[in-house]
């Protein structure tokens, strides 16, 4: 096996795969974008779950809120519901592992509030149930998904706004929710800031 070949393939995949995206996701960026920041600036919150990599992407983005992204800011309210080992576990123990995003839900989430619910094939059982949590709370949902969008797409309500990555291949598809989840990022400081001079 040559290689440096395959590293080149990989990452020519990659860049056909975010570029075969843009008209796919673009506008559900602009539209998440925009829910976000009201929301936001209705003193709402964000909270983000997903599994492995799902997870990760989760925890990047709610470090990118509360800390800051490109621009110098104040901190927004996000919570990575993948963090804590304690309630993760005791839920996982003391009722099922499919339910540890959901309990946060309903524990953590107010009217109003936006769940970023993050799954490459859409059928992550957890975060199925945590997008019904999010509707019996009244939160919003933002749905990051790949494929056919799975289950999690068939349960989103109109107010909803599924971000859908036109690949099956996993990798590739999370590469593009990363770059889509720093677009959010970049809008949402773009219209509470202003754009950059």
């Amino acid at each position: 096996m040559d290689l440096v070949a395959r590293v080149r393939q990989q990452f020519e995949d990659s860049v056909a795969t975010h570029l075969e995206s843009i008209e796919a996701v673009a506008p559900s960026i602009a539209r998440a974008a925009e829910l976000v920041t009201a929301q936001l600036l209705g003193e709402r919150k964000l909270l983000a779950c997903g599994n492995g990599g799902s997870a990760a992407d989760a925890q990047h983005f709610a470090s990118e809120m509360v800390n800051r992204f490109e621009r110098e800011r104040s901190g927004l309210p996000a919570i990575a519901l993948t963090t804590d080992t304690s309630t993760l576990t005791s839920i996982a123990n003391d009722y099922q592992f499919g339910e540890v995003f959901a309990r946060q839900v309903r524990a953590l989430g107010q009217p109003g509030d936006v769940l970023v619910a993050i799954t490459t094939s859409g059928q992550s059982r957890n975060v199925l149930a945590a997008i019904e949590a999010a509707h019996d709370r009244d939160l919003y949902v933002i749905l990051l998904t790949g494929r056919d969008g799975g289950e999690a797409a068939g349960l989103l309500r109109p107010t909803d706004i599924e971000i859908r990555v036109p690949s099956a291949s996993t990798a590739r598809i999370q590469e593009v929710h990363i770059l889509a989840l720093h677009c959010l990022c970049d809008l949402v400081d773009g219209q509470l800031l202003g754009a950059e001079g």
